[in-house]
């Protein structure tokens, strides 16, 4: 089985196909929005390390988050 790059070692570069102007009464740039908006209104992301379960990692998300509701899906476990 080929080793496996951690997230953290992958190097990543951004790409912008093009610059435009957001009007402030539309909303915000991605990178000004408040942390507080993407945990209400969207997803996480989460590369699950081996070990934990998906069960665990729905509870750190909790707990870290001070949120009650969490769920997962997709393929988790290695």
């Amino acid at each position: 089985m080929p080793k496996s790059i951690p997230p953290w070692e992958v190097k990543r570069e951004r790409v912008v196909k093009a610059e435009d102007e957001t009007d402030p009464k539309y909303g915000c740039k991605p990178e000004d929005r408040p942390a507080k908006e993407y945990i209400r209104f969207g997803v996480i992301n989460l590369d699950k390390p081996a070990g934990p379960t998906s069960h665990e990692v729905a509870a750190w998300v909790k707990r870290i988050l001070g949120i009650q509701n969490v769920g997962h899906g997709g393929t988790l476990e290695a």
